[in-house]
Order: C-alpha cells, then sequence, then structure tokens
C-alpha cells in the first residue's frame, strides 16, 4: 500500500477513534497555557497579541526582527515549553526539519556570516487570544526560513500557510555533510517529472526557472496559472505518485492537523490538480515547481546561491489563517 493510502487510513481510524474531535486542539491549548505561565510580566507581554490583531497575519521568511517573545531571550526551561507546543502542531519529521533548518543558520555563521543575522535563536513566538478549546485562537513560530501559522477554532486546528526554507539546500561539507531538509521532497517531485516527461506529458513549462515562489510572502496567496500537467491527464499510477509528493510535504504536520486537507485532495481534488515544473530536470540544476488544487497551492524553488537554497511553501487559497472556518464560525455565532 502506497505510502499517502496508508496515512489517509491512519488518519481516519484516529478521528473516527476520537468521534471527529482534534487532539491537537487540546494539546495545543495545554502546551500554550504552560508555556504562557512560564513567561515573566515583560515576556508575556512581549508574546501575546489578542486575536484579532492585523499582526497575526503578518508572516515572513526573511532574517528580520519580529513581533514575539523571541526565543534567545528565553530561559532553558521556557525554550523546552516552545518546542513543546512546536510539537503539538509538527508531526516528530516536521519538528526534525524545523530543528535542522535553525541550525543551518549557525553553519553560516561559523562560515564567517553575520552572526546576528545567521543567529539559530533569533526565533520568535506569538500567542494570538487566550489557548481556548471553545474561542478562536492560535499561535506563530518564526524566523529565518521557517513560518509556521496554526489557528486553532471550534475544536479544529489549521496549519497554513506554512514554510520551509534552507540554505544551503545540501550541506557539501563539515560534519553536517549531505544533510538536506527538504531534499526527500525534491527528489520525488523530479523524478515524477522525469517520468512524465518519458510519457509525454511533460510538466515542463518553461526552460527558465522564477527566481522565486509566485507567492512570496504575500498575506492572501493568489492561485497561479494553470501551467504543467493536469492530473486529469495522468494515469493512475502518475496520479498516485503526485498525491505521494503532497503527502510528503503534509507529513511535516501531525496527522490530525493535515488529515482534512489531505483526505479532501485525495478524493475531491485528485483529478483538478495541476503539476508544473520549471528549469533544468538535473539535479543541483535552478528549478522550480508547484502542485495546485481547486482551493490549495504548494511552490517549490531551488534557484539562488547556485541552485543550493530552497524555498517551499503551502498555501490554503481560502483558508490561510483559518479564515474560512472563521467566517463561518463569527456567521454561526451570530
Amino acid at each position: 500500500m502506497k505510502a499517502l493510502a496508508i496515512l489517509l487510513l491512519a488518519s481516519a481510524s484516529l478521528l473516527a477513534h476520537e468521534g471527529h474531535h482534534h487532539p491537537a486542539t487540546s494539546e495545543m491549548a495545554n502546551a500554550a497555557s504552560t508555556f504562557l505561565k512560564s513567561l515573566s510580566k515583560e515576556q508575556s507581554k512581549a508574546a501575546q497579541f489578542d486575536f484579532k490583531t492585523d499582526e497575526r497575519e503578518n508572516w515572513h521568511f526573511v532574517p528580520m526582527v519580529r513581533e514575539g517573545v523571541r526565543f534567545g531571550n528565553l530561559k532553558p526551561h521556557q525554550q523546552h515549553l516552545a518546542f513543546g507546543l512546536l510539537g503539538t502542531g509538527l508531526s516528530q519529521k516536521g519538528l526534525l526539519t524545523a530543528t535542522q533548518i535553525m541550525t543551518l543558520e549557525q553553519v553560516l555563521s561559523d562560515r564567517g556570516q553575520d552572526p546576528e543575522l545567521r543567529n539559530t535563536e533569533k526565533y520568535y513566538l506569538a500567542i494570538f487570544g487566550t489557548p481556548s478549546l471553545d474561542k478562536p485562537w492560535g499561535w506563530r513560530f518564526e524566523g529565518h526560513h521557517l513560518s509556521l501559522n496554526f489557528t486553532a477554532v471550534d475544536n479544529h486546528v489549521t496549519g497554513v500557510p506554512t514554510f520551509y526554507g534552507t540554505n544551503p539546500a545540501e550541506l557539501k561539507k563539515g560534519p553536517l555533510k549531505g544533510t538536506r531538509p527538504l531534499g526527500e521532497i525534491e527528489d520525488a517531485a523530479r523524478a515524477l517529472a522525469v517520468k512524465l516527461k518519458a510519457a509525454d506529458k511533460s510538466p515542463v513549462f518553461s526552460e527558465k526557472p522564477p527566481k522565486e515562489i509566485f507567492t512570496a510572502q504575500d498575506r492572501i496567496a493568489k492561485a497561479q496559472e494553470a501551467l504543467g500537467v493536469a492530473s486529469s491527464d495522468l494515469h493512475g499510477h502518475h496520479i498516485t505518485e503526485l498525491l505521494e509528493v503532497i503527502g510528503l510535504i503534509a507529513s511535516f504536520q501531525r496527522r490530525d492537523v493535515s488529515a482534512d486537507a489531505l483526505k479532501k485532495v485525495h478524493t475531491l481534488q485528485r483529478k483538478k490538480l495541476t503539476f508544473a515544473w520549471a528549469g533544468s530536470l538535473e539535479r543541483h540544476s535552478a528549478h522550480y515547481f508547484r502542485i495546485q488544487g481547486p482551493d490549495f497551492l504548494i511552490e517549490y524553488a531551488n534557484t539562488q546561491n547556485d541552485a543550493n537554497h530552497a524555498h517551499l511553501v503551502w498555501r490554503d487559497l481560502k483558508n490561510d489563517f483559518a479564515r474560512d472556518v472563521l467566517k463561518k464560525h463569527y456567521e454561526h455565532a451570530h
């Protein structure tokens, strides 16, 4: 059985057992409350925001000072609690990927780059609203090349937008040589693109890749042109491989956070997807790909620093920051 099918079956079993209750909601609320209780008044002031503040959707992935409590200003036990909160939204794989991305900042600092710019503790945790099971609230963990946004509404958790970047995309020297935080995803997408080209279903729409993901750091993501190859024109095994690429990206989040989105992709949208590639199909060469459905968009670009600097983003065209869920929540509440 394919990996995605296993993931979906496990997720469905989990949700059925829980009566459609998402364990993430209670675990996140508990972890966030415990973290907040550990903070001083000054730290708490930096960390907490009103849920409806504009800042909640002010996301970035460049190295900059952000709102929130800075990870480097936390005491060791508070940092442990912060990672505990991360673990309620991410899978073990996602948590490993996030820590690898943060570690790369130290690698670049050791190579002589600006130690403040390349700081493994220059990440910020912000909590929006009061952690609760019956009122909307959310949180963000963000810094260079990492933006993780979670919103809890009506006993349900969304985890979009989500961004992972890695510079270098592959460490080619040093004790961590061979580390590729996003390598599995890149390899799977490339392998599919090569197979499709051999089957006269090439997804390549341009020999020249864009310099960056098209949606950049836009608060509201826009659907991109439907280029490349449509899943409706693919054979079943190619669709399965495309779904497996999506599943690899979704696997950074814990199963009960990504289950609903994956189920929709796997059932309602499997014949409505497009897979587009720009640039070379050779490894170590600049390239870009995107997977788009009726209401979601995945972009991946590895074009900078001699094709050794990658960006990956998952956007929900309707429900980033739980916008759609919140709209329904407020309509029902009033």
